[in-house]
């Protein structure tokens, strides 16, 4: 039925205040960060010991490290695998720059490795040709909560005796064959920022069951010392050291929030199977799909579009970004993500992370290519995506998806009244 759009003057699909906001705050966030608050530890404190404990046991991790970030876990877990100098890391060539970057902050290499356009993950399948003398470690990344066959990459890494670091930044509960990610590979990275599904404003966790990964990893995270905070410290630094800790106050917010999260995936799986519903036969929309073994988190409702289909695959990125203004306009919270490709981002293609060309001029590095046509997968999808977050998180209930989904249907079912459009 032709419906005139609203960024041409139509009405809107989705009414204003359709959406409520994330995190919800409840009175258990406030009784945790009011008695971290008037407590006289607000660096490292009893929220953070406890923080460590009750989200190794929630995700079945034996040894837990928070972090004032993700990306400090990152850099912890390459660390906790010695990669150093030199080293090569596999890594997707589609996912948050983080991903790739913590590679150099110990003067390792990035070695990217082509997605699988329906997952958009790694492709696995891909993994083995990217392997050297040099490669010490694989990274995954299960983006947008959706986990990578762990099975395929830990058959890789153990027949090639390499380390397996998960991003799990965006991952949280979501499982593969059953089990939680995080727990497959060698040692893990969580991320606690504003839109994750456990947000303690910032934060992060390095998990693993490895003793001796864990304190390598809380050598890096504490100055190079080799006692925590909690011991009695001799204040040497023993090792190349950062300072990774996260506070009590961001520490009570997680662990509030770490109550609630079993009922926030809950939801947010209801709310995703329900748009997902109502958007199938939505003409030129490729869906997220769920591959055998895989339970996704849906930490983002990723969609792409169908350029060719749409008669255009020449122009792909510019209609799918007025796509996007069309579906904002109409009420739908969308928008794209990664607008980047990571090898083309300037670092790589410079390859200058420090100055005269480190870490790739190094002595200790082999040369790498970074040639954009080796990962055309990765640029499909970086030119047809938009994605949601939000308006599937609770307090939303499917009522808010069945609005997202008239919203997106409305502008597929009109996309010829953007033709026009500058």
């Amino acid at each position: 039925m032709s419906e005139k759009l609203a960024i041409l003057g139509g009405p809107k699909a989705v009414p204003d205040g359709t959406i409520k906001k994330w995190p919800p705050i409840t009175d258990i966030d406030r009784q945790y960060v009011l008695a971290s608050l008037e407590s006289t530890a607000h660096a490292w404190g009893p929220n953070c010991q406890l923080f460590q404990e009750e989200f190794a046991a929630w995700n079945g991790n034996r040894l837990a490290i928070a972090t004032n970030s993700g990306t400090a876990a990152l850099h912890m877990c390459l660390v906790a695998c010695d990669v150093g100098a030199g080293d090569e890391v596999i890594v997707p060539a589609y996912s948050w720059s983080s991903s790739a970057t913590c590679i150099l902050h110990h003067n390792a290499i990035p070695v990217f490795v082509d997605i699988n356009f329906d997952t958009m993950n790694i492709d696995e399948d891909k993994i083995e040709a990217a392997i050297t003398p040099r490669t010490k470690a694989i990274i995954v990344v299960h983006l947008h909560g959706l986990p990578v066959n762990m099975e395929k990459v830990m058959a890789i890494a153990n027949k090639h005796s390499l380390k397996v670091v998960e991003d799990a930044c965006q991952g949280h509960g979501a499982r593969f064959g059953g089990r939680k990610v995080g727990t497959w590979g060698h040692c893990a990275a969580f991320s606690f920022n504003q839109n994750k599904c456990l947000c303690a404003g910032e934060g992060g966790m390095f998990v693993t069951d490895d003793a001796d990964l864990h304190d390598k990893a809380r050598q890096l995270w504490s100055f190079g010392e080799t006692r925590s905070p909690v011991q009695s410290r001799d204040y040497h630094a023993y090792s190349l050291g950062w300072m990774y800790r996260t506070s009590d106050l961001a520490a009570a917010f997680g662990r509030a929030q770490l109550t609630k999260l079993d009922g926030y995936q809950t939801q947010l799986r209801q709310n995703a199977q329900r748009l997902t519903q109502c958007l199938e036969g939505t003409p030129h929309l490729i869906l997220p799909r769920e591959p055998r073994g895989a339970q996704s988190n849906w930490y983002n409702y990723t969609l792409r579009f169908d350029m060719a289909a749409l008669g255009h695959a020449a122009d792909a990125r510019a209609f799918r970004d007025k796509i996007v203004r069309a579906m904002t306009a109409e009420g739908v919270a969308t928008g794209v993500w990664q607008n980047f490709i990571l090898p083309a981002m300037t670092v790589f293609q410079a390859k200058n992370g420090y100055g005269k060309g480190c870490p790739w001029s190094c002595r200790t590095a082999a040369a790498v290519d970074y040639s954009l046509t080796q990962y055309p997968q990765a640029q499909r999808h970086t030119d047809t995506h938009t994605g949601m977050t939000e308006p599937l998180r609770a307090p939303n209930s499917p009522v808010v998806a069945e609005a997202m989904a008239r919203g997106i249907r409305k502008v597929m079912e009109n996309v010829a009244q953007l033709e026009a459009l500058q």
